[in-house]
């Protein structure tokens, strides 16, 4: 039995028992962590598709630990122009191993019924007054403590509603990268709900020895 599902923005085809590394999750060491996004299961010939997810379908993990990957060198040079520029990029990444994959009957993760109403709220306050809405809770962060992220963009995410560390950490790096696909730049976004994350629990110390390792947003 296997599955094709949707994790931190990339597809995955898993397994019982499987190793898998995707793109860093706010996850601790050591806990369980469920995935809803399930496309397509797959029990011997009977083989189940979903439109575009599975209803009830669920694929649960373990978090083994947090790691990143292997060096990547970015050269850039322009012709006649005397401009190179190197860079190295390191993946943040998770390891977590498949624990268990149900075709039916899951309940939602605690995550996805606290972030589905949030969100859709959140849509509709933008679109009326995005701005005065951040200001009248008084709860918004300054987004510009995550490494990568400028004013322009921080702004851009608040008039999508995200507006506090706590709401970028639940939002994934793709969906992110595509709320700021307008702004003028190369954006790397993947390690924007990590740090995130750390933020939001007043984990400064640990952000800010991560943030002295990575270069705009990437590790």
């Amino acid at each position: 039995m296997y599955a094709i599902v949707e994790i931190a923005g990339h597809q995955f085809k898993v397994e019982k028992d499987q190793k898998v590394f995707v793109n860093r999750l706010a996850t601790e060491e050591g806990e369980a962590v469920s995935f809803d996004n399930v496309l397509l299961i797959a029990d011997g010939s009977n083989i189940t598709v979903g439109a575009p997810a599975i209803g009830g379908a669920q694929v649960s993990a373990k978090v083994l630990k947090h790691l990143q990957g292997d060096k990547v060198i970015v050269f850039k040079k322009k012709r006649r122009k005397g401009y190179r520029k190197k860079n190295g990029h390191r993946q943040a990444l998770t390891e977590i191993v498949i624990e268990s994959i149900v075709a039916s009957g899951a309940k939602p993760t605690a995550k996805a019924e606290k972030a589905a109403p949030k969100k859709e709220t959140k849509k509709v306050e933008a679109k009326a007054a995005p701005k005065k809405a951040a200001k009248a809770t008084g709860k918004a962060d300054d987004l510009k403590k995550v490494e990568g992220i400028g004013p322009k963009i921080a702004e851009t995410l608040v008039a999508a509603g995200i507006a506090t560390f706590a709401e970028l950490a639940k939002t994934d790096a793709a969906k992110i990268s595509e709320i700021i696909s307008g702004v003028r730049g190369n954006h790397v976004t993947d390690t924007w709900p990590a740090q995130a994350q750390l933020a939001a629990d007043g984990k400064w110390d640990e952000l800010k020895k991560w943030q002295d390792e990575l270069d705009g947003g990437k590790a």
